[in-house]
């Protein structure tokens, strides 16, 4: 049943429940050819066939040039065990082929490397290869030189855009099939994916824009990759493509493909939502995540990607506007690559919980049956479901009464014992922390060059009447540009009274500037991810006779979606001059002067080798357009490295020459804080010894104050009731039967150190009505002193330790008013001593 977003209110809980007929579904299915020793991948609207055998696809977002490769093996290994299947990736055009024919398939970039670590974990994978693909990536993966083209529009019926694209797109297949990676030649890549959310431009083109998306159609399929291909979000996909869903709730907004012998699958289901430079934190919680996939498979999706699994770090200059380094920071494996819980867990527990139920879904017969005016049933697998926001329910199904929170949908694998509940998280929970590194202050001695002085007009090679625009200029070589210009003021000109001052007014269209006059700071604005333009408007001093005005101008990266992305914009627009006695004066037409990039970029002081170009002397804090740098040693251990840079303002930062990215400490979101200030260093990046770290400063920050982190996940928690369900591993399927293989189907609550660490400490232990999160738990009416003493001697000096979620083992008080019947741990993991070794 397709629920409508619509009647959200009418069927505000509802309740779900599928029967299996284990004789194939009618219908035939869409085979792609053969190979020899290759795989047929085929669909009808009930799956996508592999070799003729039906299967349930869990495929997870992980982007390679968003990781080092270095820690490709093990992210991929981590989202097997996670429960997937399947590894989905964009391919980034404007990284491949940064210029006209030139191409990059070297370390980060190296697709192949990447789709064949994949089939060495017994993964499949799905390849989408837009080539446009938004993503939050630098020009939506466009390479610049492409606006370059003459007579080019992006996106539509238009021969010079349709040649490129098809260019690449067969390169990039060619390279694929050169290396077997296809499904029918034996590969692990058995979905591809041509062009990238295009409903929406279809639209603003009009007739050419559906004469585009029917060539884009046909050109993939004649590539002849020997598996379907797919378009996401495009409801009237063409040809044999098959149209995808991208959003958070496909199973209630999205009625699946029309044409009906094709399989409903989700491309795109958003574990967290990206963030940009501006946003306050946000998240999406585990239950709501699983919540939407249940109700997914449950009106007979066969397929949901999550979208990102990992998100990792935008490098260098490769963010499109405004988006951070750190990306999907929330998603089930974290921007380093650890455990984000109970996200992967709760996950990995749905997985396990869907495959228990993998022949109802794929071959039974599915009927509702009406529980109630809110209530419905899917009829075996059950899927009972409460769309309920706020209340929770009790619903009598087949006689039996099951508790179904609110907004949660329960499992039952057998139409009668609960396997898995979406509201109800048995997977522990974990505490990200930052522990400071003795390299901090070790050797903590800075460097400084200045970007040297500030121009003017004469100093320029490329002037014009008006102020140019920032991307034609820089063609996105740099994120800067000096705009400037020089004008003659006379006495009169002057204010005559005391309580006027001169103001400088800069109209840009994005994204962020620093102006001088005369030299002089005179201060900084930015627009926003949502209003790019902006105006910077600052007092200043001027004086008779020649005045000189110079703006920065610089771009928090390229545009990444929309219609004629091509003749986007950025840089210095309008500049007037208020507050004189002669008025308001107009500079936008008085003549402009430009300077592409900064001399520390153009000499690459950044680097090993360009560092020696330049004078570095003794460094001072708070000095805008200045270059900093200082050395230091690899953190010991494995944890991940980052930098905290909340005493900085706005800039770049590499490490041993590689761009980090761009920190922007200044931009202070709703709550007052940075949206992002800790950053990534991947160890791959550094040496054991003298690594160098550059920082170009644009406003004003304390380098001396920068610290050097390391990143854990060794606080862990559980949080579970006597009303959970045993945990999923508790039955198994035989025989097409569900056997139970546990001793008993009572809640337990499991804590798990990563290897080579024990738990050595309990923070905190209660039952009864403990509150809060991981990290801070408080204890309730009703909790028991006993807990804590208990969980120790089960837990102390252990990797794993099983605890049992009883008021009769803790003391708990059942009558107790107000008591959830909760168990609540934390406990702390780290490296057994040598001393306790012994």
């Amino acid at each position: 049943m397709h629920v409508d977003m619509s009647h959200r209110v009418r069927l505000a809980a509802a309740a779900l429940v599928v029967v299996a007929a284990l004789a194939l579904a009618p219908g035939a299915a869409a085979a792609w050819q053969l190979t020899k020793n290759g795989t047929v991948v085929s669909y009808d609207r009930r799956s996508l066939i592999i070799d003729g055998r039906r299967e349930i696809f869990f495929s997870g977002s992980i982007h390679y040039p968003r990781s080092p490769p270095d820690m490709w093996p093990e992210l991929i290994a981590k989202a097997k065990e996670g429960g997937l299947n399947t590894i989905e990736t964009y391919i980034f055009w404007n990284i491949h082929e940064p210029e006209k024919g030139q191409f990059d398939f070297e370390g980060r970039y190296d697709i192949v490397r990447f789709f064949k670590l994949i089939q060495e974990h017994n993964m499949y994978a799905m390849v989408r290869l837009g080539p446009f693909i938004q993503a939050e990536w630098n020009h939506g993966g466009l390479p610049y030189w492409l606006r370059e083209i003459p007579d080019i529009v992006f996106r539509t019926n238009n021969e010079p855009y349709k040649m490129h694209m098809e260019t690449f797109v067969k390169i990039i297949i060619k390279r694929l099939k050169d290396a077997n990676l296809f499904a029918s030649q034996g590969g692990p890549i058995i979905l591809a994916q041509i062009e990238n959310e295009y409903q929406h431009l279809e639209a603003a083109f009009k007739n050419d824009g559906t004469k585009y998306i029917k060539w884009a159609a046909n050109m993939a399929i004649s590539t002849n990759v020997g598996i379907p291909w797919i378009m996401c979000k495009q409801t009237k996909a063409p040809s044999d493509v098959i149209p995808t869903c991208n959003g958070r709730n496909c199973g209630d907004t999205w009625p699946g493909p029309m044409n009906k012998s094709m399989p409903l699958l989700w491309t795109e289901n958003w574990t967290a939502q990206y963030r940009v430079f501006g946003d306050p934190p946000s998240q999406r919680s585990a239950e709501d995540i699983a919540f939407a996939v249940a109700r997914f498979f449950s009106v007979g999706g066969t397929m949901t990607n999550y979208y990102m699994y990992h998100g990792g770090t935008n490098f260098g200059r490769t963010s499109a506007a405004f988006v951070m380094p750190k990306y999907y920071d929330e998603a089930p494996l974290d921007e380093f690559g650890l455990y984000k819980e109970p996200k992967w867990g709760h996950l990995r527990d749905l997985h396990l919980a869907l495959k228990l139920c993998k022949k109802a879904l794929l071959w039974g017969k599915t009927s509702t049956e009406k529980l109630g005016k809110q209530f419905e049933a899917r009829v075996c697998v059950a899927f009972l479901s409460n769309h309920n926001t706020k209340d929770d329910v009790t619903l009598t199904f087949r006689g039996q009464s099951y508790f179904v929170p609110r907004h949660s949908i329960s499992i039952l694998a057998d139409c009668k014992t609960v396997v898995f509940g979406t509201q109800h998280v048995n997977a522990q929970h974990n505490q990200r922390t930052f522990h400071f590194a003795d390299q901090t202050t070790q050797n903590n001695v800075w460097q400084m060059f200045d970007e040297e002085k500030v121009p003017k007009y004469k100093q320029s090679k490329i002037r014009l009447r008006k102020a140019g625009d920032l991307y034609n200029l820089t063609k996105d070589k740099t994120d800067y540009v000096w705009y400037t210009s020089s004008f003659k003021l006379e006495a009169d000109d002057m204010p005559i009274r005391r309580d006027i001052k001169t103001v400088l007014e800069v109209n840009s269209h994005g994204h962020a500037s620093v102006a001088f006059v005369n030299t002089k700071f005179v201060g900084c604005g930015h627009g926003t991810k949502m209003n790019k333009a902006f105006t910077l408007e600052k007092p200043m001093d001027l004086k008779k006779g020649v005045n000189h005005v110079a703006v920065l101008a610089s771009t928090m990266g390229m545009m990444d979606s929309g219609a004629y992305l091509e003749h986007r914009l950025a840089g210095v627009d309008r500049v007037q001059i208020k507050g004189l006695n002669a008025g308001t004066l107009d500079l936008t037409n008085n003549g402009w002067g430009h300077i592409v990039g900064l001399v520390g970029e153009q000499k690459q002081i950044y680097t090993d080798k360009g560092m020696g170009s330049v004078t570095w002397k003794p460094a001072v804090n708070d000095r805008p357009l200045t270059w900093y740098k200082r050395h230091f040693d690899m953190p010991s251990g494995e944890d991940p490295i980052v930098l905290d840079m909340s005493t900085m303002g706005k800039g770049l930062m590499f490490v041993n020459g590689q761009g980090i990215g761009r920190y922007w400490i200044s931009y202070k979101h709703a709550l007052g804080r940075p949206s992002q200030q800790l950053y990534h260093i991947p160890r791959s990046f550094l040496r054991q010894k003298d690594n160098v770290l550059v920082l170009f400063e644009e406003e004003f920050g304390r380098p001396d104050a920068i610290m050097i982190l390391t990143v854990k996940r060794d606080n862990i928690c559980t949080f579970i009731s006597e009303r959970n369900p045993a945990h999923i591993k508790s039955w198994e399927r035989k025989d097409s039967q569900i056997t139970v293989t546990a001793a008993d189907l009572k809640p337990r609550a499991t804590l798990t150190c990563s290897p080579k660490k024990l738990i050595q400490q309990v923070v905190f232990a209660s039952y009864g009505n403990p509150m809060g999160i991981c990290g801070n738990y408080t204890i309730g009416s009703c909790h028991t002193p006993r807990a804590k003493e208990l969980v120790e001697k089960a837990c102390l000096g252990k990797r794993i330790c099983t605890l049992p979620v009883s008021a009769d083992v803790y003391g708990g008080d059942v009558n107790c008013p107000g008591t959830t019947a909760t168990l609540a741990v934390q406990a702390k993991c780290s490296k057994r001593s040598p001393r306790a070794a012994q």
